[in-house]
């Protein structure tokens, strides 16, 4: 008898022994998995930041941060959203028009990065993208308010400060697992901005038209004065820019400079018909426009804008197609504008915004009547 109750004296032991073994292989395999559930990534001002392996939910603050993570497909992570994102039925920004959920998230605070630390607590994310950032010290500072990562990026342009935006949508393609999907849109901008180039790479021997746009928008609405001296849609078809020795940014440019220029074409950054007076109203009234060739001629063409919180990058690629069927229509004879802009709006953004889009300016492309104007 009690040998029989020593043999099960050990028995119980040596259960509640590989018990508390299997515990203890349990927990250190949760330790482990929390070990590889984060990682480590240098955001775009050299910082190390440790992110989640797989971000379920994500905040995106500062112009353009939002856009990008819709051109990554990886919109459905999004949680809450800026007060420029509530804006009802603006259409005027391709990835908001995509994407009208947006509208019914929580709010994060306003635009332009100036967000409300506890409003995004409130939300939850794992993840927060901010692009414009001052200074690694306020991410570092957004970062210890939260207790959230903070991913800061420079959201560059497809212009002279394409690499930053390549490398933006790598850092934001590596954290959200969309890296394949990155190299896609990249692949995609390249291609196309590629296909401008050689349409147009051997115009010299074509005739030669100066051109000049105005109305460019620029943190907002402006007249006909604002221009871009390396803008895009012209640089890459090749374009006579009469702006173009003005530096590398936006410039404000006198009246008596559009005059000596008097460029064959003019465009109109149709964002202008959003303040008073328009850039077309000056064109249709001012004497020192009035008497422009290209005014009388009846050259003068609405261009979409593109910047609209901060640079739609699918719209760059739109405009420059429609500025080849204005400047070198021979060789952009296949080429249908409101098609052509769809079909990159679809690769993009998964919807073709072009017509909502153009509700929002009023107009799309087109020739401008300055007597009746569109």
């Amino acid at each position: 008898m009690k040998k029989r109750m020593y043999i099960g004296s050990i028995a119980i032991f040596l259960i509640i022994i590989a018990s508390f073994g299997l515990g203890c292989i349990s927990s250190s395999d949760k330790l482990n998995e929390e070990t590889v559930s984060e990682r480590t990534i240098t955001d775009g001002l050299g910082r190390t930041v440790t992110v989640p392996t797989d971000p379920e939910r994500i905040v995106c603050q500062g112009a353009g941060a939002l856009r990008y993570i819709c051109y990554l497909e990886a919109q459905d992570a999004i949680v809450g959203v800026e007060d420029v994102e509530l804006r009802i039925n603006e259409n005027r920004r391709p990835y908001a028009i995509a994407n009208p959920q947006f509208q019914n998230l929580p709010l994060i605070g306003e635009h332009r990065g100036n967000t409300d630390p506890e409003k995004i607590v409130g939300v939850d994310p794992d993840v927060i993208f901010w692009t414009y950032v001052q200074s690694a010290k306020d991410a570092d500072e957004l970062q210890a308010k939260t207790e959230i990562p903070v991913v800061a990026l420079n959201y560059g342009n497809l212009g002279v400060y394409r690499d930053d935006m390549y490398q933006s949508l790598r850092i934001m393609g590596n954290v959200m697992d969309k890296n394949k999907r990155a190299e896609e849109v990249i692949g995609f901008f390249e291609m196309n901005i590629g296909n401008l180039e050689n349409r147009t790479k051997d115009t010299a021997n074509d005739d030669p038209k100066n051109v000049y746009v105005g109305g460019i928008a620029y943190s907002g609405p402006h007249g006909f004065q604002s221009t871009e001296p390396t803008y895009p849609p012209f640089e890459f078809i090749s374009a006579n820019n009469v702006a173009s020795s003005l530096g590398t940014t936006h410039a404000d440019v006198s009246k008596e400079a559009i005059i000596e220029w008097d460029a064959d074409i003019l465009f109109v950054d149709l964002s202008t018909l959003m303040t008073t007076p328009s850039a077309i109203d000056e064109l249709k009234s001012d004497p020192a426009y009035t008497s422009l060739s290209a005014v009388k001629n009846g050259n003068v063409y609405g261009i979409l804008p593109y910047n609209w919180y901060s640079s739609n990058q699918g719209s760059v690629l739109a405009a420059s197609y429609y500025a080849g069927t204005v400047i070198h229509p021979e060789r952009f004879s296949d080429i249908d504008p409101a098609t052509k802009a769809d079909e990159i709006y679809m690769f993009l953004l998964g919807d073709a915004v072009y017509e909502n889009l153009t509700h929002g300016f009023t107009s799309g492309f087109g020739k401008i009547s300055l007597d009746g104007q569109f």
